[in-house]
């Protein structure tokens, strides 16, 4: 269990969390902003009311129940996490696939060149044979023109 924990520490995912921690403040703050100074007076223009907080409430006995604080949280929580899927993880995916990209090119490529570094470092035995082999060839054509 603890070398689990040491792997997923050690593969940077600390790291990763900690900045979709700070950005999803950031990205808080913004959302909070927008939802504050437009939506909410856009609200106030239509209901007469200056959040939705206290829109569709209902009290009974002392106990209010507020449908409009929940549909403020959920207007939140959407705007939110468009704003987080476009501006932070599509271009981190797009990121991802061009660096997937590029590696699997530099991989094929790195792979052609040993394939042709090792067929240009032929031994000498394996030289003589295939200069045998050439010279056999020669010969066979030869005798196959004769003929």
């Amino acid at each position: 269990m603890l070398e689990g924990f040491k792997k997923f520490i050690a593969r940077g995912n600390m790291i990763d969390m900690a900045v979709g921690v700070v950005m999803g403040g950031a990205v808080t703050t913004v959302v909070n902003s927008i939802v504050n100074s437009v939506i909410n007076p856009f609200i106030a223009m239509i209901f007469g009311k200056p959040n939705m907080d206290g829109l569709l409430a209902i009290t009974f006995n002392g106990a209010t129940v507020s449908f409009g604080a929940v549909l403020g949280a959920i207007l939140n929580f959407l705007i939110i996490a468009v704003a987080v899927y476009f501006c932070i993880l599509v271009p981190i995916n797009k990121f991802r696939d061009m660096t997937e990209a590029l590696l699997a090119k530099t991989k094929l490529a790195e792979q052609k060149e040993a394939e042709e570094k090792a067929a240009e470092e032929l031994s000498a035995e394996e030289q003589t044979v295939q200069l045998l082999q050439q010279i056999r060839d020669e010969l066979a054509k030869q005798n196959a023109a004769r003929n």
